[in-house]
């Protein structure tokens, strides 16, 4: 989970606006994954002190996250640019749970995206309004998630926690 990876008391190490040829590989690696254009016209890399992760302001919004170097939407991005792939839908009796920074288990999927790959960075969205609540990492194919027992994406990021509330 996030929290166990973010210090919400650590500075932010630098900031700086990216370069167009990191922008152009940041936008290209969104879209190839999520089908999403980022669309921003600044690109701001915001480094964290002793954390795992870092952060992309873009237009001055904190849509873009790095995990493990991979680039991917935040929660706050995700649900601004409504990723087309690489989602996992989840069923309203699993939402206080993802909400609050669990990992996804089998029983409260409805439906995961058959281009999924374990180990793939996923947006976790509710049935109901297909509101993102999280982002996880994938532990099997999107082909394998729906089922009766076990544990098949870790939280990574999820509404509220300290990345969700970070400001700049």
């Amino acid at each position: 989970m996030l929290s166990r990876l973010f210090d919400p008391h650590m500075d932010v190490k630098s900031r700086h606006h990216l370069r167009s040829d990191d922008v152009s590989e940041l936008e290209s690696a969104i879209e190839g994954q999520l089908g999403v254009d980022v669309g921003g016209d600044s690109y701001e890399l915001v480094e964290l002190e002793g954390s795992e992760f870092d952060l992309v302001l873009v237009d001055g919004e904190p849509l873009v996250l790095y995990y493990e170097d991979e680039p991917f939407l935040t929660v706050q991005g995700a649900n601004e640019r409504s990723p087309e792939s690489h989602v996992v839908t989840v069923d309203a009796g699993a939402v206080s749970f993802v909400s609050d920074g669990a990992d996804v288990m089998r029983p409260g999927i409805v439906e995961a995206d058959d281009d999924v790959e374990a180990g793939d960075l996923v947006a976790i969205a509710e049935e109901s309004h297909g509101k993102v609540l999280g982002i996880g990492r994938a532990r099997v194919d999107g082909s394998e998630m729906v089922g009766d027992e076990g544990k098949v994406v870790d939280s990574v990021h999820h509404v509220g926690d300290d990345l969700y509330d970070f400001v700049v």
